[in-house]
């Protein structure tokens, strides 16, 4: 075969070589020219057999690319409709065909693992005898489901009776994880990890080698006499017992959340376990084939894989700019939110100064980092000796003069612009002159912050999310003189911080919490219209969102958007611009004039026992309503208006020029302030909206926020440039 294919096959002393190599890309995936390659390699290679049996003695599959394989074409998949799948079908079944070949070839097959192995480069490892990879950093795994996929290429197949039902589905299909190679060694998906590139190779010829004489070498599990699955069948009686359980699980899981892909996974992997190994690939197929040309998958993968993608190569840093790591971090404000930022620096190597107003309070915010690492010993996912070492890089102080030779300040204190300037201007004296000052303010735009510092092109805002340690998300926000140099420090640290960075400009709330208080404050407005709370939070859930409205605003406290809403109005006050206070302000003031202020005041829209679960108040019917009657909330209205709120508002930030791309809004409303992921994104949703009679994009979108303006008010309404969209047949984005 010649070198200009994306497989080449090389017979070399008896051991053929399958080189995955595609010359058309960084990365290998299985396009087109995949599926006609490798059907071709395994052809030469039953040729080769067929021609003297003696000429082959066994297979490597391995990759001439960084890494060994990626996974399937998703570019080709989001091009794909219903239309298309009966070819869909066919290409798929294509690919299983050539792997089902190579498994049954009469020959040990090894696969040499240099690199990740994600979705169908694992799939293609799956279908060898005997996988080997080199030790490092990169995973291994079926994410497909994150994307609103299943494993297309044999994957539940192979790894369901490989390990069981049980097994692959919770500790491999269900939850997308990645392995890297020591885990996967651990797990069972790799049989032996080596140390270096240099010996895979050498290893698995070894092998081939070591087991010239074992019949089994060259087999599958499955493929041989008295195979029986672990854990038992759907058909046997201890596994028939349990199998009911399997959907209420998942269910309880999801939360009642509409996702498609993990109720397929269950489906074909139950399926596919009471019938012989061909049909139960067809049966993966064909569920594959259902999400593939389905609308949910597309959402998930344009924000999950190509927004997500867009964000990590950088396209919101200022380019030019050499990278520039932080050595020493300075975090002033050892609260909750201080100490978060102060554990997952430390974490990551950076020496972090936690200052606070005393010695006593800092010792308090470093306690708290303790407390955290501690849990992960507890779990054992770190040592004592690796406990100490992170604790050990947090210096807790309450003196200005330990913040010398820091290269970059966040700092974490209470939400007044006074306090802020202060605290800031003090730390400019200390740290290193061109040291980066950022501020974790939620709200507060940072031109104004930027006020109080003698360098205003050094303030940045770097706003994380609560847990620190949980939430993978950060809001960088420039300011009027915020540089670019600055800006490309801030997404530097967040990078190093292992979060990921979106940029917005400055505004009052910005983009997350701006977005985040229209979610919570629709929810209070329907309460206050006689909704039944209950129904809310059980519609945000149905809705898909992670977290519940009403909950969510007794996290952050019902005096918040009380005080923002009182601001907002006295600056409409001095610049004489209108102003219309939000009916959910009463809801909030009334539960507030209640002691009812949220969780941290100890009761809210919820009740928060001292032992037991939370519950919803049982006094909010009595004042506000929630009895139906005659006239019943219509329960996809109420989703709605929750989902369409978050994506109108965030349309209108970014049209207003606040958010600086689509990605940044779509990853940002999902990982930041809890935006149904099966949708893709707040304005993802905008060009995937499905409605009931099963129109799809813009155009059905503008039609339902009229729909919902008319009937709840104009805040629905759909901007001019949803609207545009809409008239020109095209899309939103």
């Amino acid at each position: 075969m010649t070198d200009n294919t994306s497989v080449r096959y090389r017979l070399d002393d008896g051991i053929a070589h399958l080189v995955l190599d595609d010359p058309n890309q960084s990365a290998n995936t299985m396009n087109a020219a995949f599926r006609v390659d490798f059907a071709a390699a395994v052809d030469q290679l039953t040729a080769d057999i067929d021609r003297d049996p003696a000429a082959v003695r066994g297979v490597v599959v391995e990759s001439a690319k960084k890494t060994f394989f990626a996974g399937g074409d998703l570019g080709s998949l989001m091009a794909m409709g219903w239309e298309g799948a009966a070819v869909l079908f066919d290409e798929a079944e294509a690919v299983k065909a050539s792997l089902r070949r190579l498994e049954t070839i009469g020959r040990p097959v090894v696969a040499a693992i240099a690199g990740a192995a994600l979705g169908g480069g694992l799939e293609i490892a799956l279908a060898c005898h005997h996988r080997i990879a080199t030790a490092g950093k990169y995973d291994l795994g079926l994410p497909e489901v994150t994307l609103g996929l299943l494993p297309g290429g044999g994957g539940i197949t192979r790894t369901v009776r490989m390990f069981g039902l049980q097994e692959a589905l919770t500790g491999i299909l269900l939850e997308g994880r990645g392995f890297k190679p020591a885990a996967a060694l651990q797990r069972g998906l790799v049989d032996e990890v080596v140390a270096s590139v240099d010996e895979l190779i050498p290893a698995a010829i070894e092998w081939i080698d070591a087991h010239a004489d074992d019949p089994d070498a060259a087999t599958q599990p499955w493929d041989r006499k008295g195979y029986r699955m672990p854990g038992g069948t759907p058909s046997t009686p201890a596994l028939a017992v349990m199998l009911p359980a399997f959907p209420a699980t998942l269910r309880k899981q999801l939360k009642g959340a509409p996702m498609l892909a993990p109720k397929a996974i269950l489906s074909a992997a139950v399926e596919g376990a009471q019938v012989d190994f061909d049909t139960a690939t067809r049966i993966e197929t064909r569920y594959f084939v259902s999400l593939a040309t389905g609308q949910q998958f597309r959402n998930m993968t344009q924000a999950f894989f190509f927004d997500m993608q867009a964000i990590g190569k950088g396209a919101s840093r200022p380019a030019g700019i050499a990278p520039r790591r932080v050595e020493r971090l300075a975090v002033l404000g050892a609260g909750m939110m201080g100490a978060g930022i102060a554990y997952v620096t430390a974490r990551t190597g950076i020496t972090v100064v936690l200052k606070d107003v005393t010695l006593e309070e800092a010792d308090k915010g470093k306690a708290r980092a303790a407390a955290l690492l501690d849990g992960l010993v507890a779990k054992g996912r770190l040592d004592a000796a690796g406990r100490d070492e992170v604790l050990g890089r947090i210096l807790a102080t309450a003196e200005a003069s330990d913040l010398a030779g820091c290269d970059a300040v966040v700092e974490a204190v209470f939400e007044s612009v006074e306090l802020k300037h202060r605290v800031l201007a003090e730390a400019e004296a200390s740290v290193l002159p061109d040291a980066l000052l950022a501020s974790n303010t939620s709200t507060l735009p940072i031109t104004v912050l930027a006020q109080g510092v003698q360098k205003p092109d050094d303030v940045i805002g770097i706003h994380f999310f609560s847990p620190v340690d949980r939430m993978p998300l950060v809001e960088i926000i420039v300011g009027e003189k915020t540089s670019d140099a600055a800006l490309a420090r801030a997404f530097d640290l967040s990078v190093q911080l292992h979060k990921t960075p979106i940029v917005v400009n400055d505004s009052r709330g910005f983009f997350t919490s701006r977005v985040f208080g229209s979610l919570v404050l629709e929810a209070a407005r329907m309460v206050g219209e006689g909704v039944d709370p209950v129904l809310i939070e059980r519609a945000a859930s149905l809705a898909g969102f992670p977290g519940q409205p009403l909950a969510m605003l007794d996290e952050v406290s019902l005096n918040l958007p009380v005080k923002i809403e009182a601001e907002a109005a006295r600056l409409a006050a001095q610049s004489g611009a209108a102003f219309e206070p939000n009916p959910a302000m009463a809801v909030l003031e009334s539960l507030i004039a209640q002691d009812r202020a949220g969780k941290a005041a100890g009761a809210g829209f919820y009740d928060y026992p001292v032992e037991g679960r939370k519950r919803l108040w049982s006094g909010l019917r009595e004042q506000f309503g929630g009895d139906a009657g005659d006239d019943p909330v219509d329960l996809v209205d109420v989703q709605d208006r929750l989902v369409f709120a978050m994506s109108v508002e965030t349309a209108r930030v970014l049209e207003e020029g606040v958010l600086r791309s689509v990605a940044d809004a779509n990853i940002g409303s999902i990982l930041g302030i809890g935006f149904p992921p099966h949708l893709g994104g707040a304005l993802q949703h905008v060009d995937g909206y499905e409605a009931l009679d099963g129109s799809i994009g813009v155009v059905a979108f503008v039609a339902r926020a009229d729909d919902l303006a008319a009937r709840y008010g104009e805040r629905f309404a759909p901007t001019e440039r949803m609207r545009a969209a809409a008239a020109a047949g095209g899309t939103y984005r």
